[in-house]
């Protein structure tokens, strides 16, 4: 996923990991653009059932502040059954850098 340029300061990292059913990404990708948010890089893979997405999302034009999307996805994720977690990009980086 490339993450290198641009603001990072309007940018999160969301993750969501759990059991694979139909309708995850929808679900997701639906809540973010209820907000405006915007979808720029995303990779998925299933492994023996387990769903595992990233998602790299500009918020510069989200109608929610970081914290009133976050609790939505919180509230998403009981709802599905899986993990969904959201970062600013900083932190993100921060925190997994090399």
């Amino acid at each position: 996923m490339a993450i290198g340029g641009g603001d990072s300061t309007n940018r999160a990292i969301i993750t969501v990991l759990g059991s694979d059913r139909s309708g995850i990404v929808a679900a997701v990708a639906g809540a973010l653009a209820d907000h405006d948010a915007n979808i720029l890089d995303i990779s998925q893979t299933i492994l023996q059932g387990i769903f595992t997405m990233t998602m790299l999302v500009d918020l510069g034009d989200a109608a929610a502040v970081f914290a009133e999307l976050q609790e939505q996805l919180s509230g998403l994720s009981k709802e599905l059954g899986v993990q969904i977690t959201m970062q600013r990009e900083e932190v993100f980086n921060y925190m997994y850098r090399l």
